[in-house]
């Protein structure tokens, strides 16, 4: 199997990403690439990293993102793997607008398994395509930043970017329901 990889250098680090067959299957911060390697291989078997410029025009896009052309990542393909569960859940994700803000017990109602808080957190702790797949979007119900895999600093400032960088705190939280699609 061979995947094509490139890193890409951003405001708050560099972002390494594999792409398979024009699709996004991973992306991760740079201090978190062993991680996502190691998911990679459970999920493909061995695999060949082949270094690529821009694979699938994806770097591109998210080098746009990074300059303020935060609707970039929308249309991006993605394919992160997962079970049916897992799925539902990071399809709920997409959905939420940038610049906007759920709770885990929000997104698990979107999602259709309200009482599903906890799987739903674990779900979107284990996205193997961070930033698209937009799971520093999910905040605790009491408002706070809550994890973040990447860290709370660069979760604060995805969120932040996403709202242009205007004023202090949060972003509004998104209305809801939204339809869990696709991912």
């Amino acid at each position: 199997m061979i995947l094509q990889s490139t890193s890409v250098e951003t405001p708050v680090g560099t972002v390494v990403l594999f792409v398979r067959d024009g699709a996004l299957c991973g992306l991760t911060f740079d201090d978190r690439a062993l991680a996502l390697t190691r998911f990679l291989e459970r999920r493909f078997g061995e695999f060949t990293a082949v270094a690529t410029r821009d694979p699938g025009g994806l770097a591109g896009r998210l080098r746009a993102y990074f300059s303020g052309e935060i609707g970039a990542l929308d249309s991006i393909p993605v394919d992160p793997g997962g079970t049916p569960f897992q799925i539902k859940i990071w399809s709920a994700l997409r959905q939420v607008p940038p610049g906007r803000t759920v709770s885990y017990s929000q997104l698990a109602r979107a999602a259709g398994c309200p009482a599903a808080v906890r799987p739903v957190a674990a779900a979107n702790a284990r996205n193997p395509v961070a930033i698209v797949i937009p799971c520093h979007r999910v905040i605790a119900s009491d408002g706070t930043l809550g994890g973040y895999g990447g860290g709370l600093e660069r979760k604060r400032w995805l969120i932040e970017h996403e709202k242009g960088g205007a004023g202090a705190g949060l972003p509004r939280q998104a209305a809801l329901p939204f339809a869990a699609g696709r991912v």
